[in-house]
């Protein structure tokens, strides 16, 4: 099993020596890409808030709910889609002879965000949290809950150990593998196994809905809906000597009502827009631009982007 694990890494590097010498902008859009991923995956969940509540006719102690912030958590799909939820494990423990319990609870940064700014979505995420432990743990909760005034229980190396032990099992590459994989494929199979568990989803109960529809499991390979294009227009602006001077590119986002929603990536050959579950722009640029003095405005009465990219000077 080793010496087929060496060798799809072998194939893998040979693939990227070949994508480095024949297609370079898109070798270096890839290490970007990947780096971004790696980045996300490590980072650690933070702690966001904590929840008191109590089993119904528990003789114990209080359950306390760490609700934390994990960017290793996806965001939801859109405005209407389940949220996805991490968990750990439900621990007993006491605290100056007190008994209680704890489980940690991670989602994504912008799903906390969104309730930062508005009371009722967060009403909404706490009572989809209540009743997500019910599900998971097999328990009945009082409906009294209290958000304490500390943003954790118990420590953040345990919460986080807690959250990132149970790790998903890492692919077998073994002679039932494909003899060749294509680059998509073993970049896909060495990230599984930087994967975390698999989230749940939740999803806001209706009247006539069952409690036991309201957690969906998915895999963590499960890839999310494709975002939309936006309309764009792309020229280049050239002096009387028909030199190239900058870049401008202007792009339509509708659905758009603030920049602060928008994220743009510019290197010196190629721009990424995204808005996230809205829209996804990538474009290799027909001029080498400086990254350093490139400026975007956003008309929130169009709901338009505006980049203008001068082109880099060459090496003297």
């Amino acid at each position: 099993m080793a010496g087929a694990a060496l060798a799809h890494v072998a194939q893998l590097w040979s693939l990227l020596d070949e994508m480095a010498e024949n297609e370079p902008q898109a070798y270096r859009r890839l290490l970007r890409q990947q780096a971004a991923r790696a980045e996300r995956l490590r980072a650690p969940p933070e702690p966001h808030l904590c929840l008191r509540a109590r089993p119904a006719g528990a003789a114990g102690g209080p359950l306390f709910i760490n609700v934390c912030s994990w960017k290793r958590v996806p965001a939801p799909q859109g405005p209407a889609e389940p949220t996805p939820v991490s968990a750990g494990p439900l621990e007993e423990a006491a605290g100056g002879g007190d008994p209680y319990s704890i489980i940690d609870i991670a989602y994504n940064p912008d799903v906390l965000q969104r309730g930062d700014e508005n009371p009722e979505k967060m009403e909404q995420l706490i009572h989809l949290t209540l009743k997500f432990v019910e599900e998971r743990c097999n328990l009945t909760l009082t409906s009294l809950y209290t958000v304490e005034s500390f943003k954790l229980k118990g420590s953040l190396e345990a919460m986080q150990q807690r959250l990132k032990g149970k790790q998903m099992p890492t692919p077998q590459l073994g002679q039932s593998t494909k003899k060749e994989l294509t680059l998509d494929e073993l970049l896909h199979a060495i990230e599984a196994e930087d994967s975390s568990s698999a989230p749940a989803l939740l999803k806001e109960e209706g009247v006539a809905q069952s409690r036991a529809h309201l957690i969906k499991e998915i895999a963590s390979t499960e890839t999310p809906e494709e975002l939309s294009t936006p309309v764009y227009e792309m020229i280049t602006l050239k002096d009387a000597n028909k030199k190239p001077l900058k870049i401008e590119l202007r792009v339509e986002l509708p659905k758009v009502s603030s920049v602060s929603e928008c994220d743009l990536r510019i290197s010196e050959d190629d721009i990424i827009i995204e808005v996230p579950e809205k829209y996804k722009l990538q474009l290799d640029l027909p001029e080498l631009v400086d990254e350093e003095t490139t400026t975007a405005v956003f008309n929130k009465g169009q709901r338009v982007l505006f980049v203008t990219a001068p082109v880099a000077k060459p090496d003297p």
